[in-house]
């Protein structure tokens, strides 16, 4: 991973981050909000680790 596109993934985790804690204080901690908040991760997350740290960048 270049630094450009550590940055761009520390500004995301950072957005992600800030709003997970706004819907959980918003809605208050239930298995739905959690639920959501896992789901969201696995979204957002998932793809830029098979992109960036599995395949190191490199496309097919």
């Amino acid at each position: 991973m270049t630094a450009s596109q550590k940055f761009r993934f520390a500004c995301l985790a950072t957005l992600w981050v800030v709003l997970c804690f706004l819907v959980i204080a918003g809605r208050g901690v239930s298995f739905y909000t959690i639920f959501v908040v896992i789901a969201s991760g696995i979204v957002v997350f998932v793809p830029l680790y098979k992109k960036y740290i599995k395949n190191g960048g490199k496309t097919k």
